[in-house]
């Protein structure tokens, strides 16, 4: 996983499944080449994270069997 400050040219970004339906508990991803990045939507233009594809997919794994919760 890397951090990021710049914004990630050319990708598109959309607000996950399992945030929560406030204005103050938004997640937002953008699938880029190699990976996924995440950022805090409330703060666009702050810090973001990558992590490679395999991580992330392992992430959603995680998620959607209920082994993370």
């Amino acid at each position: 996983m890397t951090r990021a400050s710049t914004e990630i040219p050319d990708c598109t970004w959309f607000k996950s499944s399992y945030s929560g339906g406030n204005e103050t508990e938004c997640v937002e991803a953008a699938f880029t080449d190699g990976g996924t990045s995440v950022r805090d939507s409330t703060r666009p233009h702050g810090e973001r994270f990558h992590v490679p594809s395999a991580a992330w997919s392992d992430f959603v794994c995680s998620v959607r069997s209920g082994r993370l919760g």
